[in-house]
């Protein structure tokens, strides 16, 4: 069995007795110094030990989100009706997606910005249009002619109006004609406005009732709005709430929908009409409510394949013109964003790690771009994107680690003119480098060794300037003594 002697024979710590040790000022300073500097550098240390730190990397990207990039945005066109409001989708390989509607949620908005109403739904498109082959008869009078200044009084008399806004330079306008005048015709011999009065077809002229048409939000021609006595009126200059016609329009077709719009309409059994069974819900299917105010706020979102490409919102239709000098594509951004969205929490965390990220990730939102036709009529506005992922590789455990992926982008925007239709052009373009954030955990083991160094080194250093600060007074004292004999 091993003796307490033997133990403490390999003691590196060897003690002096106390009675043998003499405290001095000089060291009890220095004692005092070299507490509070380990003390200092210890709170330094600690706090290197606890910062994170990160390193960064360029390289080529390696996507494990897939080959498709969702964009997410919420924009508000304060002159974009949202009958015609169309986003489209192209790309350099080809895609070419029109008027995206499964994603997209569409609201009709004010000068101010705010919705007058609930949600637009646009109706699909079921089938083409049917147009009346008729030659163009102008001898074929059969609708009212309607001004500003009769608009209101016919509106009130006739418990169904349905005006016919047009413009004479129009191409389905004059296809529309011939049917319509046509179908005025037939509906006034049916239903005499005199003996009957529950019907009638009229026409507005957009290029002699520009404020009216404007006052009615016409936006592209021909529309056919729907307007039913007793209707709420709206404050708005007398405004009635009313529907769009957008049905067949030959002359049979459009018969058929006005017949069923009179059935609705209660009269005397004398004057009642038996309608064909194959009528029925015939005007249902072709209309909706038109839009109560000239502007719409879009919202939603569209994947895209990671490749260069467009994202277009402008008017379009296939049965409609637009007169490109009264359009204005002026919009306000309140969202625009790339990739998967990240929640505020997870975001924080990153930021953390990273206090830049995400600043550019919403460069455009809360920016509006407005065309005040300084540069003239035809205007579109062009924003040209370049996108970079970033992946942020985090420790968020102490044995687990976490990928964040992120997309930064900066824009670039103009104001171009054209022969088009003036739209909103965002060009997205994918950088082929991403860049990759890796947090890079401090070792513990690492923090302990420098701990015991500035322990040791300064306990060392300090005991070395004791001993010769010692021996430096010592040395003086015995000179002193020695001058003194």
């Amino acid at each position: 069995m091993i003796s307490s002697s033997k133990i403490k024979s390999v003691d590196f710590y060897r003690k002096i007795p106390r009675d043998l040790t003499e405290a001095s000022l000089s060291g009890a300073g220095l004692s005092i110094i070299a507490a509070l500097s380990m003390l200092f550098l210890f709170g330094m240390e600690l706090n290197n030990y606890l910062t994170v730190t990160t390193s960064t990397a360029v390289i080529v990207d390696k996507s494990t989100d897939g080959d498709f990039l969702r964009i997410d945005f919420n924009m508000s066109f304060p002159s974009l009706s949202c009958e015609f409001a169309s986003i489209d989708v192209s790309d350099v390989l080809g895609t070419n997606r029109l008027n995206i509607t499964k994603t997209i949620r569409k609201f009709s908005i004010g000068p101010d910005l705010r919705p007058t109403g609930s949600e637009f739904h646009s109706m699909p498109v079921i089938h083409l249009l049917k147009h009346g082959e008729e030659a163009d008869d102008d001898s074929v009078e059969g609708s009212h002619m309607v001004t500003a200044n009769n608009f209101d009084s016919y509106s009130h008399e006739y418990p169904i109006l349905v005006v016919n806004f047009y413009a004479p330079w129009c191409y389905w306008s004059k296809r529309l004609k011939p049917s319509w005048e046509k179908a005025a015709k037939t509906m006034r011999e049916r239903y005499d406005p005199e003996m009957d009065g529950r019907i009638l077809l009229a026409k507005v002229d957009c290029t002699e009732e520009v404020e009216l048409c404007r006052r009615h939000h016409i936006q592209a021609y021909p529309s056919i709005r729907i307007f039913r006595k007793g209707s709420d009126v709206r404050d708005d200059h007398g405004h009635h709430d009313h529907e769009s016609y957008y049905g067949d329009r030959d002359t049979d077709g459009l018969v058929k929908a006005m017949e069923e719009l009179v059935a609705s309409i209660p009269l005397e059994e004398s004057h009642k009409l038996a309608l064909d069974g194959k009528h029925k819900n015939t005007a249902e299917n072709v209309k909706r409510p038109a839009p109560k105010a000239g502007g719409c706020r879009i919202e939603g979102y569209v994947r895209v394949k990671k490749v260069p490409g467009n994202l277009l919102i402008s008017a379009r239709s296939g049965a409609h013109s637009f007169d490109t000098s009264e359009m204005n594509m002026s919009h306000v951004i309140s969202h625009l964003s790339f990739g998967r969205k990240l929640s505020p929490k997870v975001m924080s965390d990153v930021q953390r790690l990273i206090p830049y990220l995400g600043g550019s990730h919403d460069r455009l939102n809360g920016r509006s771009f407005i065309n005040h036709r300084e540069v003239g009529a035809n205007v579109t506005i062009e924003h040209y994107l370049q996108i970079v992922k970033t992946e942020v590789i985090t420790r968020r455990y102490s044995r687990e680690h976490s990928l964040l992926e992120e997309y930064e982008y900066t824009a670039h925007s103009s104001l171009v003119q054209s022969i088009d239709i003036p739209a909103a052009k965002f060009h997205f373009e994918l950088s082929p480098m991403q860049v990759v954030i890796t947090e890079e955990p401090k070792s513990f083991s690492h923090f302990i060794t420098n701990v015991c160094a500035i322990i040791g080194g300064f306990f060392t250093v300090a005991g070395i300037l004791d001993a010769i600060l010692h021996n430096t007074m010592r040395m003086m004292k015995k000179v002193e003594i020695g001058k003194n004999f």
